[in-house]
């Protein structure tokens, strides 16, 4: 679940282990204590979530936690969330989707903020004068171009197509 570095100390042949992890890990398992120590149930069990869904996918790619693996694995959550409060919407039940709201700011908090507005506009028309691109079937062309960039983890690829699709004929 983190890096192990063995290091061996001069005066003794043991080694010793060192364990690194990341940040925004050890953030969140703080905020998990604090939660738990202000009795904010809801708040820590949302939080102990986002912790299985990161050390889950640990242990599925075989990756150390970094920042880059929690980042993509709260992404994720807070997408399926939003995604399940459509259809809580649909079925009625505002319950879940407040339920799911609240943990969605939670997680948000841990997420760096995405590119979007004009800033991601003049990504997108850069990656189309790249490629080249002018109908809608050479938009693979420029979503692989906006997946190789170097901000591809804060691009809204979502609003990224929009654009795209408006821009192409």
């Amino acid at each position: 679940m983190c890096v192990s570095f063995k290091l061996h100390v001069a005066l003794c042949s043991t080694p010793v282990l060192i364990l690194v992890m990341s940040s925004l890990y050890n953030q969140l398992r703080a905020d998990i204590i604090t939660a738990l120590k202000a009795r904010e149930s809801e708040k820590a069990t949302g939080l102990r979530t986002a912790d299985a869904g990161i050390q889950r996918a640990s242990m599925d790619t075989e990756a150390a936690i970094d920042d880059a693996l929690v980042i993509s694995t709260m992404r994720k959550a807070v997408k399926n969330m939003t995604d399940a409060n459509v259809e809580f919407a649909k079925a009625g039940r505002q319950d879940l989707v407040d339920n799911n709201d609240k943990e969605i700011v939670w997680l948000e908090a841990y997420l760096p903020a995405q590119i979007t507005g004009d800033k991601l506009e003049a990504i997108v028309v850069d990656a189309l004068a790249k490629s080249g691109a002018q109908t809608k079937r050479e938009m693979g062309k420029v979503m692989g171009l906006l997946k190789s960039h170097p901000e591809a983890g804060l691009i809204d690829f979502g609003a990224a197509s929009e654009i795209i699709q408006s821009k192409l004929v």
